[in-house]
């Protein structure tokens, strides 16, 4: 027999048949950026953070209401509100192509979803921002999304959270985006009035206007540990002031150093440390 005669191949065709393939379902494994591999249900049970590693992989309302939520049950708010192409705007292509685009790969009407329910057995309102809707962008649905949320809240006098994760404002809505930050930051002014109590929840990323504006204002600050949060990237600041950045500048770390951020919140604790927060400061309101 020559040296690798087992080696060629006897059929000229692939014998397997159909039904005794085995494909390998998508998403079954997820590595981080450690290099760590983890098995997807494994990431799921703990609540999409790396066991190995403590990574915090990037998730959707959709699996923090799952997390939240006593038994992931809530009821949704405002759910038809949805994003349009108010200017008729076009960058590489038209902005109604792209919002029909993004709503058809995410199932989703815009980059943040309302909901009511109960936390560790307290009823409170959470508004969830979607990264995957155009980078969790800050346009004029948001903003009427926010302020529908914080009117619920004070009619049936509930505590509010905002979980952040955001690029900024949305280009193509121009200043109609802009105009989101003062609606939203004088509905939550009506919100201190009617005392109660609102929680933000920075996540990777958290940037632009959001962080310049409500992200920063809430009552109690929450972060996940070594999200980026800043207003600008650390590139273009370095570029501003001509001089290098410190170690883990933008880090959740960092600004708890800086005193910006309250607490540094696994996602496996969120549940209790809300729950916890709320309780204890409405004992005290």
């Amino acid at each position: 027999m020559a040296a690798f005669d087992w080696f060629k191949r006897k059929a000229k065709n692939i014998t397997t048949s159909t039904d005794e393939k085995k494909d390998v379902p998508k998403g079954l494994w997820h590595q981080t950026p450690s290099g760590k591999v983890v098995e997807h249900e494994e990431l799921k049970r703990n609540n999409y953070v790396s066991p190995e590693d403590g990574f915090h992989v990037r998730i959707g309302s959709a699996e923090f209401f799952d997390i939240l939520f006593d038994e992931g049950k809530f009821t949704e708010l405002d759910a038809n509100v949805e994003s349009i192409d108010i200017l008729n705007f076009k960058d590489t292509k038209p902005y109604a192509d792209r919002l029909k685009e993004v709503k058809a790969k995410t199932k989703l009407t815009d980059s943040i979803r309302n909901a009511v329910g109960t936390v560790k057995g307290t009823e409170m309102v959470v508004s969830c921002m979607d990264f995957a809707f155009i980078g969790g962008s800050l346009g004029s649905v948001m903003g009427e999304k926010i302020r529908r949320a914080i009117d619920y809240c004070i009619e049936h006098k509930l505590p509010y959270m905002i979980i952040c994760q955001s690029g900024g404002a949305r280009m193509q809505e121009a200043t109609y985006s802009l105009m989101q930050l003062a609606k939203v930051q004088a509905k939550l002014a009506q919100l201190s009035e009617a005392g109660l109590l609102y929680i933000a929840y920075l996540c990777d990323p958290t940037f632009g206007g959001i962080t310049a504006s409500f992200a920063m204002t809430a009552d109690i600050i929450m972060a996940e540990p070594n999200a980026l949060i800043g207003f600008a990237g650390p590139r273009v600041i370095r570029e501003t002031i001509g001089r290098d950045l410190p170690e883990g500048f933008q880090t959740s770390e960092f600004l708890q150093e800086k005193g910006f951020v309250d607490f540094i919140v696994k996602r496996t604790e969120i549940q209790d440390t809300v729950a916890k927060t709320v309780n204890l400061l409405a004992v005290h309101a």
